[in-house]
């Protein structure tokens, strides 16, 4: 969204946030891009009690972005019959996020996507910060 955008009040819509997350997927680099296979990209307002639970959270409000599927460095040619792999970004949080940052909207959820994107290639949470931090 431009400043423009921001000061006239005007909330993204989760349509806008999906066009975003998808855009930053199609401009995924060889051999990423071919890697992702039918991964389903998913946006919706908030993780569902369950998923907080699970994942120790004590508010929905906490989660922006999450990778759901088994990593490609976990999967094996056996690997068949089960869900396909899913990221799902969090509408609330973001646009908290992003109304309290100087960010774009567009650079935050690309931020979020390639994020969850690193988890489908098996990096954790500390590897992608440690990635992060290298490239500042």
């Amino acid at each position: 969204m431009t400043p423009a955008e921001r000061l006239s009040s005007r909330m993204p819509t989760e349509a806008e946030i999906d066009d975003i997350a998808r855009r930053t997927l199609e401009r995924l680099p060889s051999p990423f891009s071919e890697s992702l296979g039918d991964i389903v990209l998913q946006v919706v307002p908030l993780a569902d009690p369950e998923t907080v639970r699970r994942l120790g959270l004590s508010h929905p409000m906490q989660l922006s972005g999450l990778y759901e599927g088994v990593s490609l460095n976990h999967q094996s040619v056996s690997h068949s019959g089960t869900l396909p792999e899913r990221i799902t970004l969090y509408s609330r949080p973001i646009l908290a996020e992003w109304s309290s940052t100087r960010l774009s909207l567009e650079e935050l959820v690309s931020h979020i996507v390639i994020h969850e994107v690193g988890h489908h290639f098996g990096f954790s949470d500390d590897d992608m910060h440690a990635l992060e931090d290298s490239a500042e």
